[in-house]
């Protein structure tokens, strides 16, 4: 993907906000969700440099990765911190999600492991919940920090004992949310996840803050 460049306004007088995430998977996700509320915003991915996730809430790591979108490119920019949060886990993997399994960022090695962690625990102990929290920060022309904005999403539901689904991304095939009559998300067409899961959730939060957004 291209560099963005430090510019708010995209061809045709669209204005771009740039989504802090190397995953393009996400960028079509987000693009898709924005969209229902500003058709007006162009969600565009960022190739800068990664910054060091090293906070131990979504919320904190949101916030870096939007702040270093922000920085690199002079746009708005979101970012979002996920992961799926098991109760019988105490909460975990929470914001290790991406690294359950080791550094790699090896998204089936991950889900195989929770499913071998969770080999031995009965249907009515396997409830979880996907959360999302998404970072606005929006940058001065100066460079400073005009606004930092953080919201949350939450989708509970259940893990499965095994992957179900050819759609989704992550932990999705393995997620059975309460809302979806035991589909995984994984089951979900985009349109359907887009509408109901912890991203969507936590956009309708967002969206009043975007709204806020220049024209």
């Amino acid at each position: 993907m291209s560099a963005v460049p430090n510019s708010s306004m995209a061809v045709g007088g669209a204005r771009r906000v740039v989504l802090a995430t190397h995953n393009p998977h996400k960028v079509e996700e987000f693009g898709a969700i924005v969209a229902r509320v500003r058709p007006d915003l162009e969600v565009v991915g960022y190739d800068g440099p990664e910054p060091v996730e090293d906070g131990v809430t979504f919320a904190a790591n949101a916030l870096i990765k939007a702040r270093a979108a922000a920085a690199h490119t002079g746009l708005p920019a979101l970012a979002d911190d996920s992961g799926v949060c098991v109760d019988v886990l105490g909460g975990s993997p929470g914001v290790f999600s991406a690294y359950w399994a080791g550094h790699r960022k090896d998204a089936r090695a991950n889900l195989e492991l929770l499913l071998d962690q969770l080999s031995d625990v009965s249907d009515p102990h396997r409830t979880a919940q996907f959360v999302s929290t998404i970072a606005l920060v929006v940058p001065g022309p100066d460079g400073s920090v005009l606004r930092e904005e953080t919201v949350e999403g939450v989708w509970p539901g259940r893990l499965a004992t095994a992957p179900s689904g050819e759609g989704g991304f992550g932990y999705d095939p393995i997620f059975l949310p309460d809302d979806q009559g035991g589909r995984s998300a994984a089951d979900l067409s985009a349109e359907e996840k887009n509408a109901a899961s912890h991203r969507a959730r936590a956009f309708v939060a967002l969206a009043p803050l975007l709204s806020a957004l220049e024209r």
